[in-house]
């Protein structure tokens, strides 16, 4: 169905407003940059960025629907004969051997992770985020596998699947605040996700496989 002329305008106000705001914080910092500021600087009133953006944390982080539902789809998407571990940790190596900003190398990412550290209210943000991802897994892996709401290893095997995503995430944040160079950072991280596989259980590796149509 096509977009209608109301809905982009809509959306490219919305990206507009995200976009400017970003400028924003990475130049002056998340905390003292104003909702009134980003308004002034997007032409728009203070009323029609909180339309778009509930809370001030939206605006920096507001892709994050994109983050909270990714390892969902990574397991929605696996194979024949692939079980959930085996998609996340493919689509994980896929991501880091493309070095895809995806997953946060590419250059300028630096800049991101800062304003996150130094603003307390996107690091508590970010650690929601987090939780938002297990436990969208958690109810992804009891409908794909049909687990009672009784059953803990929809929950466990979410938390270690998140555990290596969030993990790969944050080294890789880390070392691109450090100013390494990305295709460095990127063969560092494949070595990484090897070690952490041979920490995951048979039972892990082995959860939610995929059978036959």
């Amino acid at each position: 169905m096509a977009e209608g002329l109301r809905e982009r305008k809509k959306r490219e106000t919305r990206q507009r407003i995200s976009d400017i705001a970003t400028g924003l914080f990475l130049e002056h910092g998340f905390v003292t940059v104003t909702i009134a500021e980003v308004a002034e600087a997007a032409d728009v009133s203070v009323n029609t960025v909180y339309n778009y953006f509930p809370t001030k944390e939206d605006l920096f982080l507001d892709r994050s629907k994109g983050v909270v539902d990714r390892l969902s789809r990574w397991v929605r998407g696996r194979g024949v004969g692939e079980s959930a571990a085996d998609a996340v940790l493919r689509e994980l190596r896929e991501e880091v051997e493309a070095v895809s900003p995806r997953v946060g190398l590419m250059e300028g990412y630096d800049r991101f992770m800062r304003v996150i550290h130094d603003a307390p209210p996107l690091r508590s943000r970010l650690w929601a985020i987090q939780q938002e991802v297990q436990d969208d897994l958690e109810q992804t892996l009891r409908e794909e596998t049909g687990a009672p709401d009784d059953d803990p290893l929809p929950t466990l095997i979410a938390g270690q699947l998140n555990w290596v995503h969030h993990t790969v995430m944050g080294v890789i944040g880390r070392a691109m605040i450090a100013g390494r160079d990305r295709h460095e950072v990127s063969r560092e991280t494949l070595a990484l996700l090897d070690e952490m596989e041979g920490l995951l259980s048979p039972k892990v590796l082995k959860y939610a496989v995929r059978g036959a149509p």
